[in-house]
């Protein structure tokens, strides 16, 4: 099933944007799809927290009180990993939707056949982010773990600790190989960069490259080997640029 959330604060669009997306649930039952509609940008972050969040969201921009952007940023902030795609009358704010890391920005009024295609392309894009995983080896046996809930890996001692973007860390049994190589299945997806000697990271939860650090979502600071910074930019601007998101139709 996918939780689809639609945030808009006028009711006239809430009801013609509401009725594409029924339409769009409609035509594709094998997707079940769940549609919440909310008014404002606090309602929707509020349902979110009590339900884990949506696996799209359908946002505003332009909205009083709480913006599309910062809305956006906020569910970031709650580790949501949810596809966004915004809708807005002006393309003045296509450079600003990147600090929410957004799939798609749509101008309004959005034709209908324009919306479906992306949503496509977000569900496609949700499916194999979700199916991609990576076994590990712990004390109380095999493990699956999900490549897009790993916000970065760490050695730790002589164990590589997972930390996870719901807060918790699963801890490897004790390597004897590099680090490098113990994550060489996390290293061959464009999520991941090396970061230093016993770090990497997932770029999607990269919220900016400092010096010395890489910050990620919710505060954590990652170190950042000497002479990385440049590559660490490159890499985690062209990981966003070359994914599906960011374009504007």
């Amino acid at each position: 099933m996918i939780k689809l959330a639609l945030c808009d604060d006028e009711t006239e669009q809430r009801e013609v944007i509401g009725g594409l997306l029924r339409d769009y649930a409609a035509a594709r039952p094998a997707k079940t799809v769940k549609l919440s509609v909310f008014s404002s940008g606090q309602e929707l972050l509020n349902a979110a927290a009590e339900c884990g969040g949506f696996d799209l969201y359908v946002l505003d921009i332009v909205m009083p009180g709480l913006s599309g952007i910062d809305l956006g940023v906020r569910l970031r902030e709650l580790y949501s990993d949810g596809m966004i795609i915004y809708l807005t009358v002006s393309p003045e704010y296509a450079v600003d939707s990147y600090a929410a890391r957004a799939f798609y920005y749509l101008m309004k009024p959005v034709e209908s056949a324009k919306l479906y295609r992306v949503l496509d392309q977000a569900a496609t894009a949700l499916e194999k982010q979700k199916a991609a995983c990576v076994t590990v080896r712990t004390k109380s046996g095999l493990q699956l773990l999900r490549l897009d809930e790993i916000l970065y890996a760490e050695l730790s001692g002589r164990v590589v600790r997972y930390h996870l973007a719901e807060g918790t860390y699963l801890d490897s049994v004790t390597v004897r190989s590099p680090f490098q190589e113990e994550i060489a299945p996390l290293l061959a997806d464009a999520r991941f960069f090396l970061c230093g000697a016993s770090f990497a990271v997932n770029f999607f939860y990269v919220a900016a490259v400092e010096r010395g650090f890489l910050r990620m979502d919710g505060g954590v600071r990652v170190p950042l080997a000497r002479g990385l910074a440049a590559q660490a930019k490159r890499l985690w601007s062209d990981y966003w640029l070359d994914s599906p998101g960011g374009k504007t139709i």
